[in-house]
Formats: structure tokens, C-alpha cells, sequence
């Protein structure tokens, strides 16, 4: 009998080895620099701390996916991360867990409750979630920014030291002054407020504007503009920018500050960010419902959205960390690039310098306006 017992006993032990072994979390995130910074920032570190194989997975945004795997029954995905809209409305409509949001995630390094420590807690005028979250099934992840670049190469006036190149929004759409064919976002999101600004509209206003019939009429007006003639380039992944850049297709481009960031400072390439008109945003993690994996990927986003987690994925792009205290481990020079290691804090989206004119992304509006904006926005581009 007793052997019997040793028997079922390693057979047991085997069994829980192999488990153990076999753990997991799918996390989907945005492919290039930006996953490969919280690869090494984040989910390489967890991996070797906890034993669990973290996998990313790339996607270009959207909720369509989740929504398809959630109505078959076969779910795969454990983490995503999405833009604020979608992290409200993925919620309102079941498909991500809600938090307790100071007993789900860690303090800060400091000691400060989670609520406190990222920067949206306290008086948020937008929400009344804890830590000032868009949702109840958010955690916040990084500060970004939608600006713009340009080919140096195609302007070489900048080499001289003559200030004959683009330095504001309305540069952007100037293409009077400055020729050439612009890239753009292949959604609304970010178009619409710099189209907005570039026309003259106060920053402070934006929504308010975007919030009347003639509104989005304006900003496309604006975009037809910019878009006539030798048309525009409609990107949706983050690396088409900076390829377009560098290949000459477009004299400039929107895109994601850190993409440009990555191409300019490890790629050496021949680009220069413009800051000016920026369009600040914040961006989320949620844990999907009814996730294979989930008990797992909620030990993964505490580590992830953790101080120190943040603040390491900064040693690889120049998104600004959501938390206070992870500012507060930075201590430049911080990026880790090919050439040796760059100050990061000035390359940050929320940088005195490069927010002395920007747009704050308002996810309750477009929560509320997304499929009405994007019927809008697909017959402009059908129109062009």
C-alpha cells in the first residue's frame, strides 16, 4: 500500500511540475519598438521571476478581434492593450474584467496607494474611477504622444542652421511651404484635433468644436486639403511612419512619438520630431473576461503596471510611465540604445519643452462618437 501511495505521490507531483511549467500569459500589444520595450522592460523580467511564459501577440487596435473569440467561445487572448475608448467600451460591454483597483495592483515604490500614484488620480474631471481610470477595467500603462516628423533630407536648410523647416502644426498642412505628400492615421483619432488646431482652433476647445454639426465638417475640410493632389498615406501600424519617412514616400508623417523616437536615435535616421500641436493620450492594459489564462495574466499586469515595470520599459522608448514613483526611479541616462545609453526625460511626450502647445485626448468623446466618426470618416476617404 504504501508504495502505491509513493506512487500516486510523484504522479501528483509530476502532474503539478508540469503545470507549473506549462503557465502562461498571451498579452497583445502593438508589434515593433513599442512591444519589444515592454518585452524587455517588463515581460522578460516577470518571465524570470515567476516561471511564466509570456507571449506577445501584435495587433492593429480595435476591439473586433476579442469581440469574435468572445461570441465563439474561444477565447485565447489574457492581456490586451488598447487605447482609452476602447478599454470604456470594452467594458461597458463585458469583455474586460473590472478591478479593486488598490487591492488588485501594487503601491508605489514610495508607499503611495495605487488611486494616488498614477498621474490621472485625484480630481479627474473625466471619471470618477480610482486612480482616475477611463474605466473600471483599466490600468493605466504609458503616456504617448500623435505628433508629426520630417524627412531632414528633404529640407536641407536644416543642415545649415537656417530655421527654413517645419516647427509647428500648421507646417504640417502647409504644403505650399513645404511640398511633398503627408502620412497620416488611417483612423480619425488624432487628425480630426490637429486638423482642428491647424485651422485655428484653440486647443482647450477642441471637443467643444467636435461636439457641433459643423465640427467634424471643419476638420475634414482641413484634411481635404491636405490630402489633394498627391493624396496621403494612411498608415495603421506603427513602423509604416518612419519607413515612409526614411524611403522618401512622404516628406512627412504623423506618428507615435516613440516610433520616431526609436527610428532617430537607434536607427540614425534622417528624421526630426515636430512637438508642436501634439495630441497627448494615455494608454491602458485590461484583463479579458473569461481569458484562458487568467489568473495568470492578473499576477502579469500587477507586475507590468508595477514602478519598477514602468519605469524599465522606459530603458527602451520614450513613452512617459502612468506612474508618479516610476518618474522617480528614472535617473538619466536612462535609454538603453545600440550607441550607449540617452537622457530619456527630455525625449518624454510630457516634457516642458514639447507640451507648450498640445491637444489632451478626450476617451469619453470619442467612447461616445467613435462609429459615428468613423462612418464620417470612411466616406471622406472613399470621397478623396
Amino acid at each position: 500500500m504504501s508504495k502505491i501511495i509513493k506512487i500516486i505521490s510523484f504522479l501528483a507531483f509530476v502532474t503539478t511540475s508540469t503545470l507549473a511549467l506549462a503557465a502562461e500569459v498571451n498579452v497583445v500589444s502593438w508589434g515593433g519598438a513599442y512591444t519589444n520595450s515592454q518585452k524587455l522592460g517588463y515581460g522578460d523580467p516577470y518571465a524570470e521571476k515567476s516561471g511564466v511564459t509570456v507571449n506577445w501577440i501584435d495587433y492593429s487596435g480595435g476591439l473586433g478581434d476579442i469581440k469574435a473569440q468572445n461570441e465563439s467561445g474561444a477565447i485565447t487572448w489574457d492581456v490586451m492593450d488598447v487605447y482609452a475608448f476602447e478599454a470604456v467600451q470594452g467594458c461597458d460591454e463585458g469583455l474586460f474584467v473590472e478591478f479593486d483597483f488598490d487591492n488588485d495592483f501594487p503601491a508605489g515604490v514610495d508607499g503611495s496607494l495605487p488611486s494616488d500614484d498614477f498621474f490621472t488620480g485625484g480630481d479627474n474631471p473625466l471619471t470618477e474611477h480610482p486612480g482616475g481610470m477611463v474605466s473600471p477595467c483599466a490600468v493605466g500603462n504609458i503616456l504617448y504622444s500623435w505628433n508629426y516628423g520630417f524627412n531632414t533630407e528633404l529640407f536641407p536648410n536644416h543642415s545649415k542652421g537656417v530655421f527654413d523647416e517645419p516647427q509647428t502644426i500648421n507646417d504640417f498642412f502647409d504644403k505650399d511651404k513645404f511640398p511633398g505628400k503627408r502620412g497620416i492615421y488611417s483612423s480619425a483619432m488624432s487628425n480630426i484635433e490637429m486638423a482642428l488646431v491647424a485651422d485655428g482652433v484653440a486647443t482647450s476647445d477642441i471637443y467643444e468644436v467636435l461636439d457641433t454639426d459643423e465640427g467634424m465638417d471643419r476638420a475634414l475640410a482641413k484634411l481635404t486639403e491636405l490630402c489633394s493632389n498627391d493624396g496621403c498615406y494612411f498608415w495603421s501600424g506603427g513602423a509604416q511612419p518612419p519607413e515612409a519617412l526614411v524611403a522618401k514616400e512622404v516628406s512627412m508623417s504623423t506618428a507615435w512619438n516613440g516610433r520616431l523616437f526609436n527610428a532617430i536615435v537607434a536607427e540614425g535616421s534622417p528624421i526630426k520630431m515636430v512637438w508642436d500641436g501634439q495630441v497627448l493620450d494615455y494608454q491602458y492594459m485590461v484583463l479579458v473576461e473569461g481569458a484562458p489564462n487568467q489568473a495568470e495574466g492578473m499576477e502579469a499586469l500587477k507586475y507590468f503596471t508595477s514602478s519598477q515595470g514602468l519605469a524599465d520599459s522606459a530603458k527602451h522608448i520614450s513613452y512617459a510611465p502612468f506612474r508618479k514613483s516610476s518618474l522617480e526611479l528614472i535617473q538619466d541616462p536612462w535609454y538603453e540604445g545600440p550607441n550607449g545609453n540617452v537622457d530619456i526625460m527630455p525625449h518624454m511626450p510630457s516634457a516642458p519643452a514639447n507640451t507648450k502647445n498640445y491637444v489632451l485626448m478626450n476617451p469619453m468623446w470619442w467612447a461616445d462618437n467613435s462609429t459615428d466618426v468613423a462612418d464620417k470618416w470612411e466616406a471622406w476617404k472613399a470621397g478623396l
